[in-house]
């Protein structure tokens, strides 16, 4: 089917709940097409982990009420505008509460490879909760799309999908960020953790870039993670990333979503060195609890001063999400050999904001009695088995120095009352 033929009442009911593929793998002709027909149906639900079309916006909010399990992406100015209702989950437990039928999912509307000579689809940039979706689904609408790549792994065959839409266009992509100097500094601290047969878990953007490019003299890195983007490609083609020394999975890169460039896909297509899984794989305990030398890199909106951390909301403004920064957080402050890294600049909003706080301004994403390493630029704060006043006295040291005689009172109390 053409997506000029696609006329979405013939699949739809009013009410229905819908999930879209994720990330670079969302099916952008699928949404536009939602958008467009949306609201004659009526009374539409669709939930999206992230999202870096810019399709979502409130003027498309009319079609479907949109939520998330955060404002990543291109989705900020749908929190802004309240008209993001967002669902606190892990997106290791979107897939099973899909299952569960907790998260209804009536319709799935994916993206997909063209299909192989089996007629299997590769689930192509993302693989994480889409099969889940597949399989729940009293309707697969899948945009199958010749400019995605077949990458090895997850796949979906022809006969679960009940429309195909062919189309033929650039998928999603999500550049590079700027690296500042405060960018290098944190990503200088982070790689000391880094040495030979380490296996990486991190995110996108540009602190894990900055890192990437500073392990090109390491030797057999290996890669378990639940998103990659193009720094993979470099180190690839340096010759450090080689997964041979990983106890499971040997020679082959575990991920779950691809978020970057033509570059990123165009390595990615038929390349056996990597393998696309749900997140049943990339981020399960005992899957992870496998692993050596596990050091994983998250991000963080604000740490207190005991180590809690909150990387979805500041104040009133709902800016991140949970992701998968839990699971891997736990995983690698558990891993022999390993370390977990939560990384921060110190200070926000052109320095007048310290991201070292005496208390969080949001929710707490990651506990405290999980968080493992605290980097900023200007250090690297260990905490696991630290007191609290102890931690408190290791974060102010790594805190802004502007701020610091201010947290330095809290941490006083802190260190008087033992808690």
């Amino acid at each position: 089917m053409s997506p000029e033929g696609l006329d979405l009442t013939r699949y739809f009911r009013p009410g229905d709940h819908i999930v879209f593929g994720q990330a670079c793998g969302e099916p952008i002709t699928l949404v536009e097409a939602l958008v467009e027909q949306g609201a004659t149906i009526g009374d539409l639900k669709a939930f999206i982990a992230t999202s870096f079309s810019g399709l979502f916006t409130p003027e498309s909010a009319a079609a479907f009420r949109l939520s998330s399990m955060g404002a990543i992406g291109a989705l900020r100015s749908m929190t802004k505008a309240n008209l993001l209702d967002v669902v606190p989950v892990h997106v290791s437990q979107v897939a099973p509460l899909v299952t569960a039928g907790v998260m209804p999912c009536d319709v799935a509307m994916i993206q997909v490879s063209p299909a192989d000579a089996k007629g299997n689809h590769s689930c192509g940039l993302v693989s994480d909760y889409v099969r889940a979706a597949v399989d729940k689904a009293r309707v697969v609408i899948a945009e199958v799309n010749e400019q995605v790549p077949f990458v090895p792994g997850e796949t979906i065959p022809g006969s679960a999908i009940d429309v195909a839409v062919k189309v033929s266009r650039p998928p999603v992509e999500v550049a590079p960020s700027k690296i500042t100097p405060t960018d290098k500094a944190i990503a200088r601290l982070c790689a000391e953790f880094i040495g030979d047969g380490c296996v990486i878990q991190t995110g996108v953007g540009a602190v894990p870039d900055a890192i990437l490019r500073l392990l090109h003299d390491r030797r057999d890195l290996g890669v378990h993670s639940g998103m990659l983007g193009d720094g993979l490609v470099d180190l690839a083609e340096a010759g450090v990333l080689t997964n041979a020394r990983k106890e499971i999975d040997r020679g082959v890169s575990i991920n779950g979503a691809l978020i970057g460039t033509r570059r990123l896909y165009d390595w990615a297509h038929e390349n056996p060195a990597i393998h696309m899984t749900p997140t049943s794989y990339t981020h399960d305990a005992g899957v992870l609890g496998r692993l050596s030398r596990l050091v994983t890199i998250n991000s963080a909106l604000e740490v207190d001063l005991t180590g809690q951390v909150n990387a979805e909301q500041s104040g009133a403004a709902y800016l991140g999400g949970t992701g998968g920064q839990v699971d891997f957080v736990r995983a690698g402050a558990r891993s022999p050999g390993g370390a977990s890294l939560m990384v921060l600049a110190s200070t926000a909003k052109g320095g007048t904001l310290s991201k070292i706080v005496p208390t969080l301004s949001g929710p707490v994403t990651s506990a405290r009695s999980e968080v493992d390493v605290v980097v900023t630029e200007f250090g690297a704060a260990r905490l696991k088995g630290q007191t609290l006043a102890e931690r408190a006295r290791r974060l102010v040291a790594v805190a802004h120095p502007d701020f610091r005689e201010d947290l330095d009172r809290t941490a006083f109390e802190i260190a008087r009352r033992g808690f």
